[in-house]
């Protein structure tokens, strides 16, 4: 692992995870969370063989979601990267084995009008010279935004049946494909103290889109064929119960990962309680770590 030239990696993993640092000098440029390096000449890539590594696979929640235990990060492809500093580091990671890439509506960071949608376009223009049933894509669509609001047809951003159905198109037509492995919601819809805000102030709280019409919205997208498998990112322990158990009790689809801030030096929020939320014998969550 220690060969594979990562800066910053996201570990998709069914428990705990772990953030993986590759030796500097074998670093390219980082290109954000889970990217690999950025403009460094491909000779620097070419002289670390990507057959040293071999990934462990691991299995998403409760799916049939195979996944590498490296997620390659896409946040900085259209602002920091180049299109072809992009498919430079695709082709990498899948050289490496690592065939599982997570990018977003949003990206890339940080959100501005004019760039956004770039990073799933270059995924795009490098899938065309790819076997789509070899790759996992995962992507998400946003939670609430009152800045975002480019991303709507309408201005308003939020996890409504309409959001998402809008969302999973515009994907779709960036990346160039007919379906998405891995759709999460990017945050949640109703007030949640996130990104470095202070504690949770009930105050502040507005009137959310119930957990379970975010969840019938996304069942229209995977009985359309669109959507694979659904899960959460920058979430709580509340958030996941509160899916998980409209899921069961209505029959709705399941949510299978949950991708939250995890690190060595970010460890509290997701050891003192969203490990035992989502461990295998309670909600079965998987974890995809980002710092």
């Amino acid at each position: 692992l220690a060969r594979l030239p990562l800066e910053k990696s996201e570990m998709a993993c069914t428990g705990k995870g772990l953030r993986l640092r590759a030796p500097k000098p074998a670093a390219p440029k980082p290109a954000g969370h889970g990217a690999l390096g950025g403009r460094r000449d491909a000779a620097v890539a070419r002289a670390i063989k990507p057959a040293t590594y071999t990934p462990k696979m691991v299995t998403l929640g409760e799916s049939d979601l195979v996944v590498p235990e490296i997620c390659l990060g896409t946040m900085t492809w259209g602002q920091q990267n180049t299109e072809a500093e992009a498919h430079e580091q695709l082709s990498y990671a899948l050289d490496c084995g690592v065939n599982f890439m997570d990018a977003a509506e949003m990206y890339p960071v940080p959100g501005k009008e004019e760039t956004q949608g770039l990073t799933e376009k270059y995924i795009g223009t490098w899938l065309k010279t790819q076997r789509r049933e070899d790759l996992v894509i995962a992507s998400k669509v946003a939670g609430k935004s009152d800045r975002m609001t480019y991303l709507r047809e309408n201005g308003v951003v939020r996890v409504t049946k309409a959001d998402i159905q809008e969302g999973v198109d515009k994907i779709l037509q960036r990346l160039g494909t007919d379906y998405i492995d891995l759709l999460q919601i990017h945050w949640p819809d109703r007030y949640v103290s996130l990104f470095g805000a202070k504690q949770y102030d009930e105050a502040l709280a507005w009137e959310s889109v119930p957990f379970e019409e975010q969840l019938e919205g996304l069942k229209d997208v995977i009985d359309a064929g669109k959507v694979r498998h659904i899960g959460v990112s920058n979430e709580t322990s509340f958030g996941v119960m509160e899916f998980i158990r409209a899921s069961e009790q209505l029959g709705l689809p399941r949510m299978i990962s949950i991708q939250n801030s995890y690190s060595l030096i970010t460890r509290g929020p997701f050891e003192t309680n969203l490990s035992e939320v989502c461990s295998k014998s309670n909600c079965n969550v998987g974890l995809l770590a980002y710092s």
